[in-house]
This record gives C-alpha cells, structure tokens and sequence, in this order.
C-alpha cells in the first residue's frame, strides 16, 4: 500500500508541475500578431470556388472550343 500512495503522490506532484507551467506560459508570454497570406490556386478562382464532386472530372468555368476530332481514314 505504501508505493501505491508513493505512485499516486509522484504522479501528483508531476500534474501540478504541468499545471504550473500552463499558467507560467499564460502569465508571461505574451502573443505576437502577424499578417497571414493565403494563397488561392488559380483553378478555384476559375470555378466560381466551387469544387468538383468527388469522381467527377474537373470542368472549366468556360467551355473551351476543341476542334473537331479528325475522322479515320480507311485505305
């Protein structure tokens, strides 16, 4: 019984330890704000920000005008 009160107490003395140093860190230190750049890929812009589903081949916001497939010639 005793080295299960010693396991308990260390264990004790370990989460205070823990919980000093969280309110050490809220106490002093103080956070520093700086300007945040998100980058937006040029495809989102495009779709309206609109993602395909999941499977689905990506569209174009404008359909591109393919030339007509060349038929097959047959000798």
């Amino acid at each position: 019984m005793p080295t299960l009160i010693r396991l308990i107490i260390t264990l004790l003395f370990l989460a205070g330890l823990v919980y000093a140093g969280m309110i050490a860190l809220v106490s002093f230190v103080e956070p520093t704000p700086k300007p945040v750049t998100i980058r937006i890929p040029a495809a989102e812009l495009l779709n309206g920000g609109q993602r395909p589903l999941p499977g689905m081949p990506a569209e174009p916001a404008e359909p591109v005008d393919a030339p007509p497939a060349a038929e097959p010639t047959t000798p």
